[in-house]
């Protein structure tokens, strides 16, 4: 099977080291690999293999967060309510007192700083040798040593309508018309750049005139710079940078200042290599897309292609908007993106020049660790009251595939909004509903064709059914509609390439689960997701095959979690952290873009977390324009505690968490929280040591769980666990805690919370018992606290355990014994064991030159305790792997995946799910002189049955003390041969240990 050996291969290549391309528009390009995000241990690689570009954080704080302490410079942090001021003269010396440090901690090892950080984060780059890489991380105050590595883009209808921004009743009109929505507040955009000349973003000119009193947030310019009062009190002060095709009269008082940062990037790139601008001007679009829906001009009138798709609106049309350039276009996908350094550097200027919102549609494959230079910069950023609202990742439906996942940030999951439909009718009756926003009227019926059939002679199967460039021949083509695979390539290239042979339309079929998305198309087309998108695959192959596209169709339930959105648990917060925080609309969004760069269009409907990000930066700069004194704590509290469930495909509420998080943010709600959840910097301090990372500030360590968040989280709770949270009112009055947690005890205390005045801050405690919850099975559920005229929930998900014991421990002999540490979790605690079982032996070949894989079934029934799969060959130097999955409706979900390349390869599943698990044994290269593999293969089904011999296990009743360790022995005896046994010693609530013997 194709799908296993690619897994497999992903499996024998990838290493927690490695970065790929971050979040971008799913299926199209594929991610392309960065540098390593953390230096390789002495195991993996010698200090010379480390030489590079580093950005070095140091432990001093930076401007943001300077509390005092240096003789003769007073604190530059902001008090509360305000951000940093780097004009004053404290702060100019506390600058110049970084950069001498910066210089001195480099000097120490021979290095010199090429760029130095001193307001968002206290760090310098430097081009490091390995033995000066390994210095810096042993030298006292130096907090991490990083490689600069690239970083790439993320990638009712309409999304503010549906969101409930509009009307006379909706929130914009509570906060005083568009242009008032966000007034007074600043959203720094760090991204592509932005396209100035966007209808989205005209705007008078900027004029040294100040503003009167009955304007007082109008930008204006001092000289080249731009100044705005902003709603908190503070000042912001900005430049148009002028470039490459940018005049400093491309800002206005929308876009009020733009700036770019590619030193690092421009270096790596000559000019042969770049397909962008040196100037703030947007080389790609994402930007300008995610700048204009965050904060774009109201009621902009959009047509394209001849097709009215009405009036359009960013979420706060009243905020103004600054441009920090630091993610480029490059000939190809490799180049494109931007290097840690440089975005730093705008993260740095971003805090400096005083925004109240960052934007970051940008991430990896994988988790940025803790102590990447981003975090720092980050955390600094919402210690000086900037709320940063970033992507999750474009990277699901597949588990712990998110990034940006610090509890500083707001970690923005995307979902859907009413879609446009179109339905394709089948010449046999069917009617399959998708999404379309090109199929304006009725075309066909037509003939349907599957692209790789109506291929030119020289292109290959594989290019033709993705529809690629010159891949289809207009004699075969000219009046079908043609269907074409997703993948690989942009979708509207794939229109483009059938319109380009004549064709009359175009079905895109997703070969996968994942989104339908309403892209601007050549020809009119349908998008259908799977089931239906195979079904309409399968009947193309049909002789006389004919599609008519029809616009509309039946209803689909909205919003759901697109398939491409990244899923929790986190495993940097080893799933003490809910994360992703938040959806909001990520599908099918309609807003300004780089019109060069896309077909020629000012507009274009994108998909991604980077298109959902944008809305949460929208949604804070509206809630700081009514209280720009919160904390962007507070700001996310409200967010999370107002959410609402999303839906599934049926219609059904989703309580998938590490999906959707608190659910789709709900703005008609957010105002009105009633109580939020805050949290400091000294907690996201205590939060780093407790990671591992030694931030010199002498906090304590504390765990995720001990962050005062809005959600609650345990990737492992042993038995019996108790947090303490406060909340602080914003509504006064009485509030009753309800908790609703299936399986387990959950005790608030106290139970009922009186507040008499706003702002007051009261503590409780959350304890949780498991009970009849299945250990290892994810448990969700919810906190509310009821009064005040609202409903503050918080969401819950955790994993009871009511044992820590190892999966499986192996033994030999036809009698013996095996010794083993447990840790119970609850007070009663019985123990059982079930077995040995030897199944049947089954012979078996694989062969690297011809049938690498070979494929075994096994259902598990209900009563199952335990199965192992066991591929073993008789030669020492052969190499086997066994890969397991579990059938679910229809399809293979991954389960487990032996040693690599090993003569006795072995799964064993404790407490299996039942139904039908598919087991492939699979071989990585023959050895030398032989063509193939031959292997016996054995699947042990333990169930409550008797077995071969006898099992037991002792003690069977201890006594015990939750959380204190002991020894349990399991013995066998009289088995009746030398092959492999398997047993199962059994703990309360499903968890359990296997035995191996043999």
């Amino acid at each position: 099977m194709a799908v296993v050996a690619a897994a497999l291969a992903l499996a024998a290549t990838m290493t927690p080291a490695q970065a790929t391309a971050s979040t971008t528009s799913p299926a199209e390009s594929p991610a392309t690999a960065a540098a390593p995000g953390a230096a390789p241990s002495p195991e993996t690689g010698s200090p010379e293999s480390l030489a590079g570009r580093y950005i070095v954080t140091l432990s001093d704080k930076p401007l943001a967060t300077y509390e005092g302490g240096v003789p003769g410079i007073a604190a530059t942090k902001p008090v509360h309510g305000r951000k940093v001021d780097t004009t004053t003269a404290n702060a100019k010396r506390y600058r110049e007192h970084l950069v001498e440090e910066q210089a001195t901690v480099a000097a120490a090892v021979g290095a010199e700083s090429v760029r130095g950080y001193s307001v968002a984060t206290n760090g310098f780059v430097a081009d490091l040798s390995g033995v000066q890489v390994v210095q810096l991380m042993r030298t006292p105050g130096v907090v991490s040593v990083v490689r600069d590595e690239l970083h790439q883009t993320t990638d009712d209808k309409n999304s503010t309508d549906f969101l409930g921004l509009s009307g006379p009743n909706g929130v914009w009109s509570t906060l005083g018309g568009t242009a008032k929505a966000g007034k007074g507040v600043v959203i720094g955009v760090i991204d592509t750049g932005i396209w100035p000349e966007s209808r989205s973003l005209a705007a008078p000119a900027l004029d040294s005139a100040p503003p009167s009193a009955d304007d007082p947030y109008r930008p204006y310019l001092q000289g080249a710079t731009t100044v705005m009062r902003k709603a908190d009190g503070g000042t912001f002060t900005g430049s148009c940078q002028t470039g490459e095709q940018f005049a400093a009269s491309a800002c206005n008082q929308k876009l009020i200042s733009a700036r770019y940062f590619g030193d690092t990037w421009l270096k790596q790139n000559p000019p042969a290599k770049r397909a962008d601008y040196v100037s703030p001007r947007d080389g790609q679009g994402h930007g300008t897309h995610t700048a204009t829906t965050a904060a774009g001009d109201a009621d902009v009138d959009v047509k394209i292609g001849g097709r009215d798709f009405g009036k359009i609106t960013g979420v706060a049309p009243g905020a103004a908007i600054a441009v920090y350039k630091a993610l480029w276009q490059g000939k190809n996908g490799g180049a494109t993106g931007g290097y840690l350094s440089d975005i730093v550097a705008a993260i740095d200027q971003a805090v400096a020049d005083g925004v109240d919102v960052i934007n970051y549609s940008v991430g990896s494959a994988f988790e940025t660790p803790a102590d990447s230079a981003i975090n720092f910069a980050f955390l600094n950023a919402a210690s000086a009251g900037i709320f940063v609202s970033a992507a999750a990742g474009n990277q699901g439906p597949d588990t712990s595939t998110l990034d940006n996942t610090m509890p500083w940030e707001t970690t923005v999951a995307a979902s859907t909004v009413e879609p446009y439909a179109g339905t394709v009718e089948l010449g046999n009756g069917a009617r399959y509903t998708g999404v379309s926003t090109s199929v304006a009227a009725t075309v066909g019926p037509k003939p349907l064709v599957l692209a790789e059939s109506v291929k030119n002679a020289t292109a290959t199967v594989y290019d033709a059914s993705l529809c690629s460039p010159g891949s289809l021949d207009p004699a075969k083509v000219a009046g079908t509609i043609v269907v074409c695979d997703r993948g690989v390539i942009a979708r509207t290239i794939k229109s483009a390439e059938v319109k380009r042979a004549g064709g009359a339309g175009m079905v895109l079929v997703n070969l996968t689960d994942s989104s339908e998305d309403g892209d601007l198309h050549s020809v009119p087309t349908v998008h259908l997701n799977t089931p239906h998108s195979l079904d309409v695959r399968e009947y193309a192959k049909t002789a006389g095959a004919q599609a008519t596209l029809v616009p509309g169709g039946g209803a689909m339930p909205y919003p759901q979690i697109a398939g491409f959105s990244s899923r929790g648990p986190s495993l940097t917060n080893s799933g003490d952290l809910l994360k992703p925080d938040i959806a909001a609309p990520g599908v099918s969004i309609l807003a300004a873009v780089a019109p060069p760069t896309n077909e020629g269009q000012d507009f274009a409907f994108e998909s991604g977390t980077s298109m959902a990000a944008p809305h949460i930066a929208g949604l804070a700069a509206l809630y700081l324009g009514e209280h720009p004194d919160w904390s962007p704590s507070a700001v996310k509290s409200a967010m999370i505690t107002t959410a609402t469930d999303t839906k599934t495909a049926t219609g059904d509420a989703n309580t998938d968490l590490f999906a959707q998080g608190a659910g789709e943010v709900t703005p008609t709600r957010m105002l009105n929280p009633g109580l939020v959840y805050d949290s400091s910097e000294e907690e996201w301090l205590g939060y780093l040591e407790g990671r591992g990372v030694h931030t010199g500030s002498g906090v304590p360590a504390i765990t995720p769980t001990q962050v005062n968040y809005p959600s609650i989280a345990f990737g492992q709770l042993l038995g019996s666990r108790t947090i303490t949270r406060r909340v602080t009112a914003v509504t006064p009055g009485v509030y009753h805690a309800k908790i609703d947690l299936p399986g387990m005890k959950a005790t608030v205390r106290p139970s009922t919370l009186k507040f008499d005045a706003a702002g007051e801050t009261k503590e409780f405690t959350v304890t949780l018992t498991q009970k009849t919850a299945e250990s290892g099975d994810t448990t969700i559920g919810s906190l509310t606290w009821v009064g005040g005229g609202v409903a503050v929930r918080s969401p819950i998900v955790l994993t009871p355990e009511s044992a820590l014991a190892p999966a499986q421990i192996s033994g030999t002999g036809k009698a013996g014994s095996v010794t083993f540490t447990v840790t119970p979790g609850l007070s009663k605690f019985p123990i059982n064991a079930y077995g040995m079982v030897s199944g049947p032996l089954t012979p078996g070949s694989v062969s690297n030159f011809g049938n690498p894989e070979q494929d075994f079934w096994t259902t598990v029934p209900e009563d199952a305790k335990a199965v192992e799969f066991t591929a073993r060959t008789d030669n020492p130097e052969a190499g086997l792997t066994v890969l397991v999955a579990r059938e679910i409706d229809g399809k293979l979900w991954f389960e487990a995946l032996s040693d690599m390349v090993t003569p006795d390869a072995r799964v064993s599943l404790p407490n299996p799910k039942p139904g039908r698990y598919f087991a492939a044994v699979i071989t990585l290269g023959d050895l030398p002189g032989t063509t193939s593999t031959p292997f016996t293969f054995q699947t042990n089904l333990v169930n409550g049955e008797d077995g071969a011999g006898e099992i037991t296990v002792s003690p069977k009743h201890p006594k015990v003390t939750p959380g204190e360790p002991l020894q349990v022995t399991a013995s066998w005896s009289n088995l009746p041969s030398d092959a492999r046994h398997t047993g199962y010693v059994e703990f309360p609530n499903g968890s359990g240990t296997v035995i191996t013997v043999n």
